[in-house]
């Protein structure tokens, strides 16, 4: 076979085996159309950085690459299990809460009546970053404001939260795990 430019090679490599690939890691990825792609393109990024040193036979390429899929589909299984599962935005009400029924139900009310005296703004902040679990970078992003001021907000909110609860003869223990449990 006579060399072809690199660039040609790689043509062919992706003509040869995407539509395989594509099939195979369908079945291990249990038919995420969008994380089988992700393979497939990082597999072949990997055939183009390594096209010096592959085989000439674009056909011979098969084991080689499967290989390569295979670990990388092993790579991010396990790194997505040291990650936390991302979860949609649920509206608070609906989180399932662990402990006595009772308590829960008294700490969630005492917070609800303390977050309903802050304004929006103060509220907002606490929500972006206490309940939806964001950074302060990430929740600036989403409400539009910058850092210094979500900052601001957030130091003034949990201020106001712990004056109504004083206010309420409630101890400090209770306020954090209020604030935990909502």
């Amino acid at each position: 076979m006579t060399a072809a430019a690199p660039e040609e090679r790689m043509q062919m490599i992706y003509e040869a085996h995407q539509s395989a690939l594509l099939h195979t890691l369908l079945n291990w990825t249990y038919g995420d159309r969008h994380a089988a792609e992700d393979l497939v393109q990082e597999t072949m990024l990997r055939a183009w950085r390594n096209i010096d040193v592959l085989n000439t036979d674009p056909l011979a390429l098969r084991p080689w690459l499967y290989t390569v899929a295979r670990r990388i589909a092993i790579d991010r299984y396990r790194a997505r299990g040291t990650r936390p599962f991302e979860t949609e935005a649920e509206p608070l009400e609906q989180l399932a809460l662990v402990g006595e029924p009772f308590d829960e139900i008294l700490d969630r009310e005492v917070v609800r009546g303390a977050l309903a005296a802050l304004s929006e703004p103060h509220r907002a902040a606490l929500v972006q970053v206490y309940f939806m679990d964001q950074t302060v970078p990430q929740a600036a992003l989403v409400l539009g404001i910058p850092e210094g001021t979500l900052k601001s907000r957030l130091h003034y909110a949990l201020r106001a939260i712990r004056v109504k609860m004083d206010e309420m003869g409630l101890d400090h223990a209770l306020q954090g795990r209020a604030l935990i449990l909502t």
